[in-house]
């Protein structure tokens, strides 16, 4: 199983992580840490250009595995918007979602579009029959990009800080087809 190393989405391009992008995706994190801090135990406020080069080195390690594929998220002019993989994680088929956004792009629609685009892409690969979305259950965005993509909730349980930092419930949303 591989999804394409490029996918194009309207106004929007998913390109697999590249070294090159490792000082704008740290200035995209270090930008939206307000937003991402209460729920992703990996931003913090060190984070920087060598934590963004070994995600994007961790990235192609996992890509090459076939465990986790991970896009930068660019608009059509090349802005670096945020970030979106497909995680194997979430057991036979299926694959999970995990996302970020830049905070001068939220709520604007671009990740639902990302999203959007990303299960449609997911459910083409051999023996994928769902998608997953899981999410703190204090993350209003986060919510709400999955409700909008039609993401259903199907479960909340208590969740590893280590793992995914917040409120401590983790929800779990499901597209099926």
């Amino acid at each position: 199983m591989e999804p394409p190393e490029m996918i194009n989405a309207g106004e929007l391009v998913l390109k697999r992580w590249e070294p090159e992008w490792a000082e704008e995706g740290a200035a995209a994190v270090r930008e939206s840490l307000p937003e991402l801090k209460p729920f992703l135990p990996w931003a913090t406020d060190g984070y920087d250009v060598d934590a963004a080069t070994t995600y994007i080195k961790m990235s192609a390690e996992s890509w090459a595995k076939g465990v986790e594929f991970n896009y930068a998220i660019f608009t059509t002019v090349g802005d670096l918007i945020g970030s979106i993989g497909l995680m194997t994680r979430a057991g036979a088929g299926a694959l999970e979602i995990g996302y970020w956004i830049r905070t001068p792009w939220a709520g604007r629609g671009f990740m639902t579009a990302a999203v959007r685009v990303l299960t449609r892409v997911a459910l083409t690969l051999p023996g994928i029959e769902r998608v997953v979305i899981q999410h703190d259950a204090a993350n209003p965005g986060s919510a709400a990009v999955a409700a909008k993509a039609g993401f259903v909730e199907i479960d909340r349980v208590a969740s590893d800080p280590a793992v995914h930092a917040g409120t401590g419930t983790t929800v779990i949303r499901e597209f099926r087809p």
